[in-house]
């Protein structure tokens, strides 16, 4: 029966599957950047972001020599940046252990920095050809219908059995074309909403199908919880200088640049905001003038919501407590990685504040 699900896919796929550049290559290191690039983003949108990745870093070396701030760049717009910054580190890695080539060792490709189960098993199959089965959202999918299984995809036992399940299907002798054949089904054809039962070449098999819950399957074990969070952005100018910080914690955004912040436990009015030990420290005696202030529509993050407020603020010179931060030509800051929330404010998305 596994064979023939195989099968099934497989020539399901030779009609219907998606023609991407990735595709057409056995380059490791250019498939790993895909499959990074494809992580929490669409294909649609990802296709952009891998050309003109690959254009100005078309190999290990390169990407391992170029600045951080440099990738972060190119990376802008995609958000999870921890993803460019794993990526940026794990080819350090290569030239250091491998010698600026991508290893073909399924451990070797594990341990390097970013990389989990699925995407050594995208990578070793897809450019190696071994006998290794990817489980992302649309395996997932896929096979907890077609087996009517209620096991959560979230859970130890879930994630076990689903793996070990995608490894009886896989057909050894075409890994890579059986793992894109699953993943492109999922995308198009047994999809989140509306999927397409009546035209499935696996309809016949299908049990979610025969037992009415296709709408049911996949199962989670829960939500994350969301929290959310209040900025307040400090875009201070003197002359044609701004203020900017990299953000250096451990927190979201990490190594981006943003102006000045001062995070509230809640929504505060300006009034309020001048009243705190952060704008106190921050201006000290300094004077300054307000050229105007927006609110952002919520900004949602996987485990955060951002209520963000902008202030654009003039001051005749920097005071002693903005002396952290950098001062840049105003112009010179699109060089700067920021976040989609700047990119946003500086689109003139916000909403006009009234004092």
């Amino acid at each position: 029966m596994h064979d023939e699900i195989s099968a099934i896919l497989t020539d399901w796929y030779r009609e219907h599957g998606r023609e991407l550049p990735w595709r057409q290559t056995d380059d490791p290191y250019a498939i790993w950047i895909s499959e990074i690039i494809l992580q929490q983003t669409r294909v649609a949108q990802g296709l952009d972001y891998y050309r003109r990745f690959l254009e100005r870093f078309p190999d290990i070396r390169t990407l391992a020599e170029a600045e951080e701030d440099e990738v972060l760049k190119y990376w802008q717009g995609l958000g999870y940046y921890s993803r460019a910054r794993s990526l940026h580190a794990a080819a350090r890695d290569m030239v250091a252990r491998f010698g600026g080539r991508f290893p073909r060792n399924h451990e070797q490709v594990l341990s390097l920095k970013g990389i989990g189960a699925y995407t050594a098993a995208a990578i070793c199959s897809f450019a190696y050809r071994q006998p290794y089965a990817v489980v992302d959202g649309n395996v997932f999918r896929v096979l907890s219908r077609l087996f009517d299984s209620d096991l959560p995809i979230d859970g130890t036992k879930g994630k076990q059995y689903f793996a070990e399940l995608a490894a009886a299907l896989l057909d050894p002798a075409n890994p890579d074309l059986h793992n894109q054949a699953m993943m492109d089904f999922g995308a198009l054809q047994c999809t989140p909403k509306s999927p397409g039962c009546g035209t499935c070449p696996l309809n016949h098999r299908c049990l979610a199908l025969r037992n009415g819950t296709v709408d049911k399957r996949p199962v989670k074990e829960g939500k994350t919880t969301v929290r959310p969070r209040y900025f307040n952005y400090l875009h201070i100018r003197c002359g044609e200088t701004v203020l900017l910080n990299r953000r250096e914690n451990k927190d979201i955004w990490q190594n981006l640049y943003e102006y000045p912040l001062i995070e509230t436990p809640s929504a505060v009015s300006f009034g309020q905001l001048q009243e705190t030990d952060a704008f106190r420290d921050m201006f000290r005696e300094t004077p300054f003038t307000v050229r105007g202030s927006v609110e952002m529509p919520k900004h949602v993050l996987s485990h955060r919501i951002i209520h963000a407020r902008f202030y654009r603020l003039d001051v005749p010179e920097f005071a002693s407590g903005m002396e952290k931060f950098l001062k840049i030509a105003e112009p010179e800051t699109e060089r700067y990685a920021v976040s989609r929330l700047i990119e946003l404010y500086r689109e003139g998305k916000g909403i006009p504040l009234l004092f």
